[in-house]
């Protein structure tokens, strides 16, 4: 079995009610909707954190597009010619 650790939070009582409800919805217990939620979060905030790292080297090793470029291409979508994809 897993170890655990309880972790508290307050929570505004309008969030506490949506999760009772998913919870009585889905036939799961609150504990099991909180650590669904957060670790789902937790997953979403680390997948930011490595592609803004990424980007971060981008911009060091010079590997972007100047804006200029972009405005111009985003300006051409709503022509009859499109500019190619900035690259």
């Amino acid at each position: 079995m897993m170890e655990t650790k309880v972790i508290t939070a307050h929570v505004p009582i309008s969030l506490a009610e949506k999760v009772d409800n998913l919870a009585n919805r889905l036939e799961r217990s609150k504990a099991w909707v909180m650590k669904q939620a957060l670790a789902a979060w937790v997953e979403q905030e680390e997948e930011r954190h490595r592609l803004t790292l990424e980007a971060i080297a981008d911009v060091d090793e010079n590997n972007v597009i100047d804006h200029q470029s972009v405005q111009a291409w985003a300006e051409s979508l709503s022509s009859d010619t499109p500019l190619p994809t900035p690259r």
